[in-house]
């Protein structure tokens, strides 16, 4: 629909671009019309908020606002990663302020049962106000001009439901300096006012670091004092809830903020995995969907995942992604391996779901006879040696040093012969058994020997929670599972092709004899 659609002869919603001002459902305070929507739009001057507030509200009731609603949005209307609530019925909406210039409210009723409907006032507040969303952008007043002086703002952080500890982080900061920060500065309080716990005081050129609040709150002061400015600072702030998470354990799963609904515009997300030395990271991508790629560059440069090998944004990039794709699973080359995720101010998305197995540090060697296989205890400290064993619980790990290790012959096991890609190789699969109580886990390697060349090889076949990971499981080694397949058919008809080249061979050969025979008897 139109998003200034109305009925003839209505007018509601448009473009509020005047500091201050005031708006109301149509007819207000009479009864609305039916099967109407607006959409008002107010725009302030950048490095503002928008401060709205609701002096009446009344709109037909229901438990999920399905029949007629008002919605307000912190920024563009219609992009569900700005929503800040639907509402309906008696309860007026609470005090809102903006993250950034720009807010919209969006009407609509149905055909039936009209009520009075709403007035709303809106103002423009130079700096600070509550902000309730789970993210969103402050900046001092005028950035990126220099910022008055006297000047005093106050953010107050906090308030949005379900929202967990607060993450702030600055994009730019240039303030006058000075020891103590007695001049210019902004200060940062775990809470929601000035006698909660100092985070810290800030002032000059540097950066401040990245902030994580303890409480659902964070307050933030800015003050100048009579002389020399600066650019001030720009920053962006989220719900670190489900947003800022460190994984030690061998297995995990994790997915954006608010999965499967919307994400929140605005975000940066990390998601760090550390496992112990030697083992290596895992990463199964169950769902994603993500903003798509630019339509210009054809690159991920709106909404993007990243992972990152060696847990910094410093380390070597292992992929980007944006957009619907059906991912396979990647493995890091080291212990650590760090995951980012980049929203912008608008069109979000349902977002991802994420699994990760530490794949388990192993040395795996054969001969034309034997396969040998050698896993550092410390890797597996938690395990008996009857927790690993190939094929068959019978061929358990023994412990030898600081080794668990097991050395068998080809014929026992559970081994067995296989051709791929026309050679032969002896194959048998490792179990590790992580299992606790009723919680079964039991993570398996297919172990591979080429018995001509001497040559062995590992791979991991099945994680944690295979039914959270059946999916993903079949893209493990897709090409590997794809090649055997392909190469079994080729086997059988080169088989088959054989017989029928022997079968014509011998047919021929008789006929051949016939021949003779005749012109004999001729």
């Amino acid at each position: 629909s139109h998003p200034f659609l109305c009925p003839p002869g209505i007018k509601c919603g448009g473009v509020l671009s005047a500091p201050s001002g005031n708006f109301s459902s149509p007819n207000f305070p009479g009864l609305y019309p039916y099967e109407t929507e607006c959409t008002w739009l107010i725009v302030v001057a950048e490095g503002s908020s928008v401060l709205l507030s609701f002096s009446h509200f009344e709109l037909e009731y229901h438990d999920t606002c399905a029949y007629d609603y008002l919605q307000v949005y912190n920024g563009a209307a219609r992009d569900r990663g700005n929503l800040l609530g639907t509402f309906c019925g008696h309860s007026p909406p609470p005090p809102f302020s903006s993250a950034w210039h720009v807010m919209a409210v969006v009407f609509r009723s149905d055909r039936h049962v009209a009520k009075h409907g709403f007035a709303a006032a809106y103002r423009k507040d130079a700096c600070g106000g509550q902000l309730t969303g789970l993210s969103g952008e402050i900046t001092s007043p005028r950035y990126p001009e220099s910022y008055p002086n006297d000047a005093e703002c106050r953010w107050s952080i906090g308030g949005a439901s379900g929202g967990g500890p607060l993450t702030l982080v600055f994009a730019d900061f240039q303030m006058e300096g000075g020891q103590g920060c007695g001049f210019d500065y902004v200060a940062l309080f775990d809470g929601p006012t000035v006698t909660a716990p100092h985070l810290g005081r800030y002032c000059g050129s540097a950066r401040p670091p990245r902030t994580i609040s303890s409480t659902p709150h964070l307050l933030i002061i800015f003050k100048s004092d009579f002389n020399i400015g600066g650019r001030g600072f720009k920053a962006h702030f989220y719900s670190a809830g489900e947003c800022q998470e460190v994984f030690t354990t061998i297995k995990g799963n994790f997915s954006s903020p608010q999965y499967p609904n919307f994400y929140p515009n605005n975000l940066k997300c990390q998601w760090s995995i550390q496992l112990p030395p030697g083992y290596q990271v895992k990463v199964f991508f169950l769902d994603m969907e993500l903003e798509g790629r630019s339509s210009l560059t054809g690159g991920c440069d709106y909404d993007h995942l990243s992972a990152f090998d060696g847990g910094t944004e410093n380390g070597s990039l292992l992929g980007q992604w944006c957009g619907r794709e059906s991912l396979a699973p990647i493995t890091s080359r080291s212990n650590r391996l760090l995951l980012v995720l980049h929203t912008d101010r608008n069109t979000a998305k349902r977002g991802f779901s994420i699994s990760y197995v530490g794949v388990v540090p192993m040395n795996v060697s054969c001969t034309r006879t034997d396969f040998h296989i050698q896993i550092p205890v410390q890797s597996l400290a938690q395990l008996e040696r009857n927790r690993i064993y190939l094929g068959t619980p019978s061929c358990a790990a023994q412990v030898v040093g600081r080794n668990f290790k097991i050395h068998t012959r080809f014929d026992t096991c559970g081994t067995e012969s296989q051709r791929r890609n026309n050679t032969s190789v002896i194959v048998s699969t490792l179990y590790i058994d992580f299992s606790v109580g009723d919680q079964e886990d039991i993570h398996q390697y297919e172990v591979q020997c080429e018995p001509k060349k001497k040559e062995a090889s590992v791979t991991l076949i099945a994680g944690p929670d295979t039914s959270r990971l059946s999916q993903a499981e079949n893209l493990v080694d897709a090409q590997q599972w794809e090649g055997e397949a392909i190469d079994a058919p080729e086997i059988k008809s080169q088989d088959t092709s054989d017989i029928v080249f022997i079968s014509i061979c011998i047919l021929a050969g008789l006929l051949m004899v016939i021949a003779v025979v005749g012109l004999v008897l001729l």
